[in-house]
C-alpha cells in the first residue's frame, strides 16, 4: 500500500491510517511471490481511499511511503511488524508524470510481551486446540492483574474477571490500565472494592479481532478459552473454582455477551457495555436478512455507518468500506484485519478457497443471503429466542446491558431488538437493560467499583445455588 499524505508522517505505520492520520489519499495492490530485490510497482489505477482516483489529487507538494502488509490470515504475532519505506517528498504535477521509487528498508521489531510486575502478570499458552486448526504453533495471551491484597492472604482464593476490551485491545492494555495515579489503579487498590483477579483478554486474531467465539475461519477460540486459557489462569493464581464474571465494551460488549449466552454455565454474569451488534436485523442500519444492498438503503440513500451523538452523519458504510478494499487483498473488505473484515471472519462460513464468504460484495454491496443465513448461528436475540427453553433457566439474572441511546454506530437499535424479546422472555431474564439518553459509543451506567459490587454479588448468588447448605 502507498499512502500520499500532504504533512510528513509523525509515525509511517498503519496507526496512523487507522487513527484518522491526515492522510490524503491511499493506494493498495496485491503484490505476490515478494521477497529481497523484488520490484512492485503500485499503477495510479490501483483501489485507492477517500478519493477515487489518485488522479484527483490536487497539484502541491506531498510525502509518499510504503506499507507492505502480510497476506491474511496471519498468526498474530506478526499483525504488528509490517515492512516500512522512508517518506520521500514530491512534487505532483499531472503535467509533468514520473515514477516514485520507495525501498522497504525499515521494519518494526516483532512483538514481546512485556516483563512482569508484582501485581501484572502476562501470560502466554500455547492452544492445542487452535494450533491443530491452523496447522501452526498458535497461542493464547492475556494481562493478568492481581488484587491489592494477593500477597497478604495467601490461602484465601478470588473470582476471576474476564475483561474484554474495544477492538483489537491487547493484553498488555493493563499496562496503561495499572499505571500509577490512574484512576482505575486508584479504585482497584481501594479497601471497599471487591477483590478479584482481572484476566484481560487478547484481541489479536488471524483476520482481526476473534471476538473470543469458535469460527469456520478464526478456529475454536471459545473452545480455547474455556478449555484452556481459563483453567491455566486458575491452576497458576489462587482463583476460587466455578467463580468467572464477565465484561466488555464495543467488540468486548459483543464477545462478553456472546460467551455468556454460548457457555451459559461457565460464567456467573456478564456486565456489556455498547455492544456490537446483538440482533442482525440491525447490523448497524442493515437488516442483512431482508436488504438487498449494504451500501444504498431502501430509500436509495447512502447507508451511513456513523454519526455524532446529534445525529450528524459522519461516514458512511461504503465509504468505510472502500477504505477496507484498499487494505485488502483482492481488494477486498474481507482480507482487510480491519472491523468489518472481523465481522465478516467470525460469522461467515469457510468458502472453497478456504477464505471467509462474503456477506456482500466489495464493490457493488450486493448482498448475499446465503452467506446471510449462515451469520444466523451468532445472531444472539435469535439464538436466545431459539434457545430459550433450556437457557432461559441458566442465565436467569446474569445478563446486563448498557446502550447510549445516541450510540454513534446506531448499535442501540439492535439492543432495543434484543430487549423486546427479553422483556416478555419467558421464563423471565431478571436482568438489565439500561439506555443513556444522549449517550453514545462507550457509554457505561456504571463506574468499575458498582460493577465490581455487582459481579461480586452474582458469584455468591451463583455459589449459593450451586452449593446449598446441608439442611437443603
Amino acid at each position: 500500500m502507498v499512502v500520499v499524505s500532504s504533512t510528513r508522517p509523525s509515525n509511517a505505520g498503519m496507526d496512523l491510517i487507522r487513527n484518522g492520520g491526515k492522510a490524503f489519499c491511499l493506494l493498495g495492490t496485491d503484490v505476490n511471490d515478494f521477497g529481497n530485490g523484488k520490484v512492485a510497482i503500485v499503477k495510479q489505477s490501483a483501489v485507492s481511499y477517500p478519493l477515487s482516483h489518485v488522479t484527483d489529487l490536487p497539484a502541491g507538494h506531498y510525502f509518499v511511503w510504503a506499507i507492505l502488509n502480510r497476506s491474511t490470515p496471519r498468526d498474530p504475532s506478526e499483525i504488528s511488524n509490517p515492512l516500512l519505506s522512508y517518506p520521500q517528498e514530491i512534487d505532483l504535477d499531472r503535467a509533468h508524470a514520473g515514477i516514485v521509487k520507495l525501498w522497504l528498508d525499515e521494519q518494526r521489531p516483532p512483538e514481546s510481551a512485556p516483563a512482569d510486575t508484582e501485581f501484572m502478570k502476562f501470560l502466554q499458552v500455547q492452544s492445542g486446540l487452535l494450533s491443530k486448526f491452523h496447522g501452526r504453533p498458535t497461542y493464547l495471551r492475556a494481562g493478568i492483574v492481581l488484587p491489592s491484597d494477593y500477597y497478604e492472604h495467601p490461602d484465601r482464593r478470588y473470582p476471576v474477571w474476564v475483561r474484554i476490551g474495544g477492538y483489537g485491545a491487547r493484553y498488555w492494555s493493563i499496562k496503561s490500565l495499572m499505571a500509577e495515579k490512574s484512576d482505575f489503579r486508584k479504585t482497584w487498590d481501594e479497601a471497599d472494592t471487591p477483590r478479584m483477579i482481572l484476566v484481560q483478554l487478547d484481541g489479536a486474531g488471524p483476520y482481526g479481532d476473534p471476538y473470543q467465539v469458535d469460527s469456520a475461519n478464526n478456529g475454536p477460540y471459545g473452545a480455547a478459552l474455556t478449555q484452556e486459557l481459563l483453567p491455566e489462569v486458575e491452576k497458576r493464581f489462587r482463583c476460587l473454582p466455578h467463580a468467572r464474571v464477565l465484561s466488555g465494551v464495543s467488540t468486548g460488549g459483543w464477545a462478553s455477551l456472546a460467551l455468556q449466552i454460548f457457555y451459559p454455565d461457565e460464567f456467573d454474569g456478564v456486565w456489556s457495555s455498547c455492544p456490537d451488534p446483538v440482533d442482525f436485523r440491525a447490523f448497524e442500519l442493515i437488516n442483512i436478512y431482508e436488504n438487498t444492498n449494504a451500501y444504498v438503503n431502501a430509500y436509495g440513500f447512502e447507508r451511513p455507518s456513523e454519526r455524532t451523538v446529534d445525529g450528524e452523519v459522519k461516514l458512511t458504510v461504503r465509504r468505510e468500506v472502500q477504505l477496507e478494499n484498499v487494505l485488502g487483498r483482492g481488494d477486498s473488505w474481507t482480507l482487510s484485519g480491519e472491523q468489518w473484515c472481523a465481522w465478516n471472519a467470525v460469522f461467515s462460513p469457510r468458502g472453497k478457497d478456504g477464505l471467509p464468504e462474503r456477506l456482500w460484495d466489495p464493490q457493488t454491496g450486493a448482498i448475499n443471503h446465503a452467506v446471510a443465513e449462515a451469520w444466523k448461528r451468532y445472531d444472539l436475540r435469535l439464538y436466545l429466542q431459539d434457545h430459550w427453553k433450556t437457557l432461559g433457566p441458566k442465565l436467569q439474572g446474569k445478563l446486563h446491558i448498557a446502550a447510549g441511546d445516541a450510540d454513534n454506530f446506531y448499535l442501540n437499535n439492535a439492543v432495543h431488538l434484543l430487549d423486546e424479546f427479553l422483556s416478555h422472555a419467558n421464563p423471565p431474564y431478571k436482568g438489565t437493560i439500561v439506555y443513556g439518553p444522549r449517550k453514545g459509543h462507550g457509554w457505561s451506567n456504571l463506574a468499575v467499583k458498582p460493577m465490581l459490587q455487582e459481579m461480586q454479588a452474582a458469584v455468591e448468588r451463583v455459589n449459593r445455588v450451586r452449593q446449598p447448605s446441608a439442611g437443603q
